[in-house]
């Protein structure tokens, strides 16, 4: 059991406290306010980031018992007379050092896992494959970063017997810093690509950096057929595989089959083999990289075999799905561990649409920990997020008993299928129920059971990457440069409370089309500043009720508003018409503005904007700079009349990477929090967050000659398989698209449309996609094809796409 005191602490940072008031009995770090569970015992680091600053949570730790604070700014101790305070240059390394010294005094093999691509599934896969033999501990989900790696290698405790870590880096000396944290005695290094390139000089530098982690490792896995990895490792420490030339494991043959594939190989002079229940050329490779993980350890080939055989999908998201009776269920019936746990808690807790709280668990396996010891650590994580239920399912699960709080309605069951048996969904009414268990629980047997019968038409809204892509566009700006996000049109058809939940601990501020969508956001608890773009008369008083905050573009507009609020005060938002002559205050405009605004100080300007015509056009670009010399010379003139500076704002998604010298106070990202930028560069970088999805409803053989749909319009040229799907234009798959001019996706392979787009359903041909059936889903946008390509089929813009899907369309929410 970890317990450092207040000189350990101070010498393991190399530092004298600053003020120490009571003794330290650490053994937890804490780098999150929403996530204290043993305030008396845990380290809080004040982490700082470019645009985030922990220190500022200080007050509310302390209010919630934290005593203990590692800090990199000079603070008023006095307002906390029971803290203890350690002053050190940087907060990050702080923690680093922390950790690392704790790693020291535990004596297990480690596995560090590098690479561009593929860290996460083989980590997960030699879980998967050595989890019988091995107590492990793992990195949680992707947690690779500068702060996600201490995160992992502090999980370590004394019966841990193997450690599986997944390191990454975007730029140089920052795998230094983690070397010795991780201190892996065996490499991983699973391909390299461009992903974080722009950090590095060339791909052979981004090679030797990745490469630090190994410095303590005996052996080094990796792919001989990148040259550049090949080249930079000692020959003592190779350890490789190859599909093209000799290497320790030489792969001689690939057999990809519709739901299998065999890979066969010579090691040590002899022929061996596996079959894995995967055929993407990824899965493929992964696999091969864990498979000379085993050799190296020297496992029989016939139990490599059987466990290749038995490996499993991975399921790295928590789901948001709409359940019986008006509840919200979370899915994450795959997996269960403590951080796993943390997490999933976290989101359960920030559904705020109902104040009952439900979760479901099964026994937590190997984690390493005595049984009473791990359940009271997951009684606390209970107590914290409020939980109002608990069931608890498995045989070692009641171990939890004494620890749940008495305010905590709790029942036991000795499987799923005991708790099925009784299980009716009325006894389940207007509450979030979080569903977390270990695989072999077969929880999504309870998931089905009480989520709502999900149409088959759906479409997938990747949470995990909209915070990406918005992370893209945050790391663009300029220092001090604030975002607006829209979320108008239901958020580009994505559904405006779930997207406007995500992104207000991000943004400055949130913006939508009428008042009702904001009056809506701020009934479902959104506390975010919100602007309205279109506002009428008759929707000021709703406005003020809401604390909304109105565009105002016309002095007629704003006398109305006058007229309204009287002298109560309120926030606007002027828009300017620079160029798009649509909406906005001309310059001639401006004199009789300023009149009023000078007569009615109870009216503070928030802000000041314009909208660009063509900022993702470069012919345009000698336009675009007009309209931005022309928005600041009137918000010059306004800001000298009223006496202070509002925010200026004039940049969209696209104008964002090519105009940085326009990001000025604040910028607006709408489309491009989806993934569609129209600078190319940037568009590489962000990731696909809607997925429409259909289903198979029937498959047909057509004779030749014999026709499809309305009109007859799809005629069979030969004998063909042809699919009904459950999409059609009353969904918003448009007519445009059928008799061939679009192509879904089935089984991996395209399918063009056949016939006429019905209401409520189209249909495709899978004459060559035999293992086609019934209940197949189908993608029609996403990674492949995208929305992009549905857009030209259309001839349009895929901002139309999007909010053409209509509402009858299921949203389904997931959080990787």
């Amino acid at each position: 059991m970890r317990a450092y005191n207040n000189i350990d602490i101070a010498s393991i940072l190399h530092l004298d406290p600053i003020v120490i008031r009571k003794e330290a009995v650490i053994s937890e770090i804490l780098l999150d306010s929403r996530q204290v569970i043993y305030p008396e015992k845990s380290l809080f680091f004040a982490l700082v980031g470019e645009r985030f600053d922990a220190h500022h949570f200080i007050g509310d730790l302390y209010q919630k018992g934290v005593r203990n604070f590692c800090i990199s700014k000079p603070i008023d101790a006095e307002k906390y007379p029971e803290a203890n305070f350690w002053l050190v240059p940087d907060t990050t390394l702080a923690l680093q050092k922390f950790v690392q010294n704790d790693r020291k005094s535990h004596h297990l093999t480690v596995i560090g896992i590098t690479g561009s691509n593929g860290k996460t599934i083989v980590k997960e896969w030699l879980y998967q494959l050595l989890r019988a033999d091995f107590v492990i501990v793992r990195s949680p989900k992707s947690y690779n970063s500068q702060v996600g790696v201490p995160l992992s290698v502090w999980q370590i405790n004394d019966q841990h017997q193997l450690g599986i870590f997944e390191v990454g880096i975007s730029k140089p000396h920052e795998m230094e810093r983690l070397t010795d944290l991780v201190d892996c005695s065996i490499g991983i290094f699973t391909t390299i690509g461009a992903a974080h390139q722009e950090g590095f000089v060339n791909e052979s530098e981004k090679v030797s950096e990745k490469l630090l982690l190994f410095k303590n490792a005996k052996k080094i896995i990796y792919c001989k057929d990148f040259e550049v990895i090949d080249n930079q490792i000692a020959a003592s420490k190779k350890f490789s595989w190859s599909k093209h030339q000799k290497a320790d494991l030489q792969i001689t043959a690939i057999q990809q089959f519709p739901k299998h594939t065999t890979i066969s190989a010579i090691y040590k002079s002899e022929n061996i083999a596996i079959n894995i229940p995967f055929t993407d050329d990824a899965s493929i490779d992964n696999a091969i990289t864990c498979w000379c993980y085993l050799l190296l350890i020297n496992y029989d080939s016939s139990l490599i075999a059987e466990r290749m055989l038995q490996l499993e999908p991975l399921s790295m998201r928590l789901e948001l799905l709409s359940g019986v009776n008006n509840c919200s269920i979370i899915n994450d019936s795959y997996s269960v561990d403590l951080s796993s746990l943390k997490i999933a808690l976290e989101f359960l807790s920030a559904q705020t649409t109902h104040s009952r709280r439900t979760l479901i668990l099964s026994d937590i396996l190997q984690s390493g920990l005595k049984v009473h010891d791990l359940y009271e650590k997951v009684a606390h994580l209970i107590d914290q997020k409020n939980i109002t239920h608990f069931i608890g399912i498995g045989t070692e699960i009641r171990n939890i008993q004494p620890y749940l709080s008495k305010n905590i309605q709790s029942s036991f069951w000795e499987n799923t299928d005991a708790f099925l048996q009784q299980l009716s969904p009325i006894n389940f009414i207007s509450e979030s129920i979080l569903i977390k268990g270990a695989r072999s629980f077969g929880f999504e047997k309870i998931v089905n059971r009480l989520v709502q019968k999900v149409q088959p038409t759906y479409l997938e809204i990747n949470l995990t990457a909209l915070i990406h892509n918005l992370l893209c566009y945050q790391k663009k700006l300029n220092g001090g440069t604030k975002i607006m996000a829209m979320v108008k049109a239901a958020a580009y058809g994505s559904g405006s409370f779930e997207i406007a939940k995500m992104l207000q601990q991000y943004v400055a501020y949130l913006t939508v089309a009428y008042p009702d969508e904001g009056v809506e956001l701020r009934n479902a608890g959104i506390t975010a500043p919100i602007m309205v773009l279109n506002v009428s008369v008759d929707s000021f008083n709703t406005m003020m009720d809401h604390h909304l905050e109105p565009e105002i573009f016309s002095i007629s507009q704003l006398k109305s508003l006058i007229q309204v609020i009287g002298e109560n005060p309120i926030k606007i938002h002027i828009k300017l018409d620079t160029g798009m002559k649509r909406l906005g205050f001309e310059a001639q405009d401006i004199p009789d503005l300023l009149k009023i605004l000078s007569a009615h100080p109870n009216i503070k300007v928030a802000s000041i904007f314009s909208h660009l015509a063509g900022s993702e056009a470069a012919e345009h670009d000698a336009f675009t700079h007009q309209q931005a010399k022309l928005f600041t010379t009137i918000y010059q003139t306004i800001q000298e009349s009223i006496g202070y500076k509002p925010l200026r704002h004039l940049l969209n998604s696209s104008g964002i990477s090519r105009f940085p010298a326009y990001q000025f106070d604040m910028v607006r990202v709408g489309i491009g929090l989806y993934g569609i930028d129209y600078h190319p560069a940037m568009a590489q970088q962000l990731k696909t967050v809607l997925t429409l999805r259909a289903t198979i409803s029937q498959i047909k053989n057509l004779a030749t000659g014999e026709t499809v749909g309305y009109g007859r319009k799809g005629i069979a040229t030969q004998p063909s398989r042809i699919a009904t799907i459950s999409i059609g234009y009353a969904d918003g798959f448009f007519r445009a698209a059928g008799n061939g001019n679009y192509q879904v996706m089935i089984n991996g392979q395209m399918a063009p449309t056949i016939g006429n787009v019905c209401m409520d359903m189209s249909m495709v041909d899978v004459t060559h996609i035999p293992d086609a059936k019934e209940g197949d889903a189908v993608l029609i946008f996403g990674e492949k094809p995208t929305v992009s390509t549905l857009a030209a089929c259309y001839q349009t813009i895929a901002y139309e796409v999007f909010t053409s899907i209509a509402a009858r369309v299921k949203r389904v929410y997931y959080l990787e």
